[in-house]
C-alpha cells in the first residue's frame, strides 16, 4: 500500500505517525515544504518517496499543483493530520478518486459554525454562536448572545488567538487585535471544568478512547504567563462518572458524519453537570496527549493509528493502567534559560513516577509562551491513583522554576 503523508516532519508529532505507516507495512511518500535533506535522518528512514512544493501555506493551488505527480504516482490513500492541510488533502482525495474524509466533511470539521450547526441539529448542547465578518456584526452578536463570551477564529487550531471578553469595553480591545483576520466565532462563554474526548475510529465507531482534563482550562493558560499549563489523561474513561461524556463523544462523532481515523474532541461539563460541547478536529490532539495516551496503557497509538487507517483494526491491547500527567512549565524573566529550581527535589520524590523530564537545558534561549503550548519544556508523571497523579502534577507545578535573564 501506497500512503501519500502530509508534512512527514512538522508539527512535532508527525515522525512518530510515518514511523506507525512505515511499521505496518506502508509505504510512506511525504508531501512536504521543505528538502528532504532537512528531514531528519531518522524520519527519512521511513519514506519509500518525497515530494516537494513550494509551500503549504500558500493556499490551495500550491498544493493542487502536486496532481500530476500524485497521479503518477497512484497512492491508495492520503493521510493528513496536520489541522491547516485537512481541507486540501480532502480536495486532493476527490481529485484522485481516493477514499477518506471528503471535502464537505473536512471543512465542517474545521469551521467552527458549521461544525456547531451539525452537533445542535443532531440535539446536543452547543454554546450560542454567531459568525462575525465585521465590528459592527460583533457587536450585534454580543448583545443577542451576552457577556462573557468568546472570540476565536473560524478555522484556528488550540487556543491560538482565542480571547475571553467580559464587557463591551474589552470587546472593542479584542477586535483590534483580531483585525488581520477576514471572519471569526463569537460564542457564549461556558462556565465550567473543560475535558477532551479523544478516538481512533473505523467509520466512526471507537476502537480506542481517551479523556484528558485539561488543569486548568487553555484559554486560562493562554492568557497568563504565569500559569504551567497541565493536562491529565484519565486512565480509564468507561467508569459510571464519565458514562455521560463518552456517550456525547460518540453522538457527536456520528453527528459530524466521522469515518476512519483519529478525532480531538473538547467539552465543558458545567457546575450543574451538564454537558456542553467545545470543537472537535479530525486529527490528533497535539501537546504530548498521544504521548500521555501511550503512558497510560503501556502501548503505540501512534503505530496503531496506521493500522486502523490503512487496515481498519486496532491489535494493541489497551490496558487502561495509569493516570498521566503533563505539565508545561513557563520560564521567568527573558532571555536565557540559567536556572532551574526545585528540579532535583523533584525528581528524587517522584522516582519512576516521572517519566518524561523534557525541560530546556541551562543555555537555552527561552521560547515564546503565546506561540507553543509546549513552553520552556515537558515534565509527565503517571500513576495508578487519579489523587496522588494530582499531587505530583502540583508539587511540579508549584515548586519547579525556570529563570532565565
Amino acid at each position: 500500500m501506497k500512503v501519500v503523508f502530509f508534512s512527514p516532519h512538522f508539527p512535532l508529532e508527525m515522525p512518530r505517525f510515518v514511523r506507525g505507516l512505515a511499521e505496518v507495512g506502508v509505504q510512506v511518500h511525504g508531501l512536504g515544504d521543505v528538502p528532504l535533506e532537512s528531514i531528519p535522518a531518522e524520519t527519512r528512514q521511513y519514506l519509500s518517496g518525497y515530494l516537494q512544493i513550494p509551500s503549504l501555506h500558500a493556499g490551495d493551488a500550491t498544493v493542487l499543483d502536486a496532481l500530476p505527480q500524485l497521479r503518477r504516482l497512484q497512492p491508495d490513500q492520503i493521510e493528513c493530520l496536520w489541522e491547516p492541510c485537512v481541507v486540501v488533502a480532502a480536495q486532493l482525495r476527490e481529485a484522485l478518486g481516493l477514499p477518506g474524509q471528503g471535502v464537505q466533511d473536512a471543512i465542517a470539521f474545521r469551521d467552527k459554525p458549521i461544525m456547531k450547526q451539525r452537533v445542535a441539529a443532531a440535539g446536543l448542547r452547543v454554546p450560542h454562536n454567531a459568525r462575525v465578518h465585521t465590528a459592527n456584526e460583533a457587536r450585534e452578536a454580543a448583545e443577542i448572545i451576552g457577556f462573557p463570551l468568546v472570540l476565536k477564529p473560524i478555522a484556528g487550531a488550540g487556543s491560538a488567538d482565542t480571547y475571553r471578553v467580559d464587557d463591551a469595553k474589552e470587546l472593542e480591545a479584542t477586535l483590534q487585535k483580531l483585525g488581520h483576520l477576514p471572519e471569526a466565532s463569537i460564542e457564549e462563554y461556558i462556565d465550567g471544568q473543560e475535558f477532551t474526548y479523544d478516538t481512533v475510529s473505523v467509520d466512526g465507531q471507537p476502537l480506542f478512547d481517551s479523556i484528558a482534563w485539561y488543569r486548568p482550562r487553555p484559554l486560562e493558560a493562554r492568557s497568563n504567563e504565569w500559569v504551567s499549563p497541565a493536562q491529565i489523561v484519565l486512565r480509564d474513561p468507561h467508569q459510571p462518572a464519565l458514562e455521560d461524556a463518552v456517550a456525547f463523544g460518540r453522538s457527536v462523532l456520528k453527528a459530524m458524519g466521522m469515518g476512519t481515523g483519529f478525532t480531538h474532541m473538547e467539552w465543558f461539563r458545567k457546575p450543574n453537570g451538564e454537558l456542553v460541547f467545545g470543537e472537535i478536529a479530525a486529527r490528533p490532539p497535539g501537546a504530548r496527549l498521544v504521548d500521555q495516551m501511550n503512558y497510560a496503557n503501556d502501548f503505540d497509538v501512534y503505530r496503531e493509528w496506521a493500522r486502523v487507517a490503512c487496515w481498519r483494526t486496532f491489535e494493541a491491547p489497551i490496558h487502561r493502567r495509569y493516570h498521566v500527567a503533563a505539565i508545561f512549565k513557563r520560564a521567568q524573566g527573558q532571555g536565557r534559560i540559567r536556572e532551574i529550581h526545585g528540579m532535583d527535589q523533584a525528581r528524587r520524590a517522584l522516582g519512576e513516577w516521572l517519566v518524561a523530564d523534557e525541560l530546556l537545558p541551562i543555555g537555552t534561549p527561552r521560547r515564546d509562551w503565546k506561540q507553543t503550548l509546549l513552553s520552556d519544556g515537558c515534565l509527565i508523571v503517571r500513576h495508578p491513583d487519579l489523587r496522588t497523579c494530582e499531587a505530583m502534577m502540583d508539587l511540579l507545578v508549584q515548586d519547579v522554576h525556570l529563570i532565565a535573564g
